[in-house]
């Protein structure tokens, strides 16, 4: 039997621990006993600063959600609205060099070297938001879908103006008529061609880009180019960027140059699109997506076939790059 008048803990009650000069909780185990220590005075303190900043929080900012909304506090802060002013201050920041910018003719920017890096910078950003979901984070394309922007084979040419043009434009928008438009028959699946006919034309297409030897197919093949294909892609398979036909004598090919790829695009060829952004996209964005462009790489420094530009009436603003 536990004796109370030596254990009074044991008892289940309290004691002053001699030590400490503290009372017990009232409760022991195994001989130990806790300590009914009171908490620091500055940590009360602080628990109690906490209570009150939330409440003057509540009261001052948004926080409790409503059904449809949520308590707006006195001060009317929101983050939109706090995105909505620091938007404004850079805005107001970058307005020299986007008064700059816009002051500019497109065709002039290289002769402003300070001024083209800015745009190129400007240009790089946007890319990353309206054009690398296509044509990837350095503009090198995708293979078989998307055209790369970092060599120099242009369908409607690669100086500033006619990038601008695309940009602006589109390629293949049936609701604008001063789009980039171009279209190549399907000469398998509309019966224009046999399959033996667009078999030598496929040779005929691979001695003129140096990926065959001359061979009978290949002679025939001339023969059909010529009466079918040479109106756009010219006598020799040079291209024309009136139309918007590529060149065929080189080593870059969008849809491949093998035998399968080639005759897949003679049988059905595809016909891909741009949005023009000329209608979501402002002026000086477009002027400086048509710099990065440039900058790629395959940037040229006049215009080999000039862009035609609308009327100012239809021309509502700049866009992004031009499918090539």
């Amino acid at each position: 039997m536990v004796d109370s008048d030596n254990f009074p803990a044991a008892a289940g009650g309290k004691r002053i621990d001699e030590a400490t000069g503290t009372s017990t909780v009232g409760h022991e185990w195994d001989g130990i006993e806790e300590l009914d220590t009171p908490m620091p005075r500055w940590w009360l303190w602080t628990f109690y600063a906490t209570i009150v900043w939330a409440l003057i929080y509540v009261i001052l900012y948004p926080a409790w959600p409503l059904v449809n909304s949520a308590t707006t506090g006195v001060l009317g802060w929101t983050s939109r609205g706090e995105l909505e002013k620091e938007m404004r201050a850079d805005a107001v920041r970058r307005a020299p060099i986007v008064n700059a910018i816009a002051a500019t003719p497109i065709a002039d920017l290289t002769a402003k070297p300070e001024l083209m890096r800015a745009a190129v910078q400007g240009g790089s950003a946007a890319f990353k938001v309206h054009c690398v979901q296509c044509h990837g984070a350095g503009g090198a394309g995708v293979a078989k879908l998307y055209p790369s922007l970092t060599d120099d084979d242009w369908l409607w040419g690669g100086d500033l103006t006619s990038i601008a043009y695309t940009v602006e434009h589109g390629i293949r928008n049936p609701d604008h008529k001063v789009t980039r438009t171009s279209l190549m028959p399907a000469f398998g699946r509309d019966g224009i061609l046999d399959a033996k006919a667009i078999a030598d034309v496929v040779s005929h297409i691979r001695v003129i880009s140096g990926q065959e030897k001359p061979s009978a197919s290949a002679t025939r093949g001339a023969t059909i180019f010529a009466d079918n294909c040479a109106v756009c892609h010219g006598a020799k398979g040079e291209g024309d960027r009136k139309v918007g036909a590529p060149k065929l004598t080189d080593a870059i090919w969008l849809y491949g140059g093998d035998r399968a790829s080639l005759t897949a695009t003679i049988d059905a060829p595809r016909n891909g699109v741009m949005p023009r952004w000329g209608e979501r996209l402002d002026p000086v964005t477009i002027k400086m997506l048509t710099a990065y462009v440039y900058s790629l790489g395959g940037g040229e420094k006049s215009a080999l076939a000039p862009a035609p530009m609308p009327a100012a009436s239809e021309a509502k603003g700049p866009g992004a790059n031009g499918q090539r």
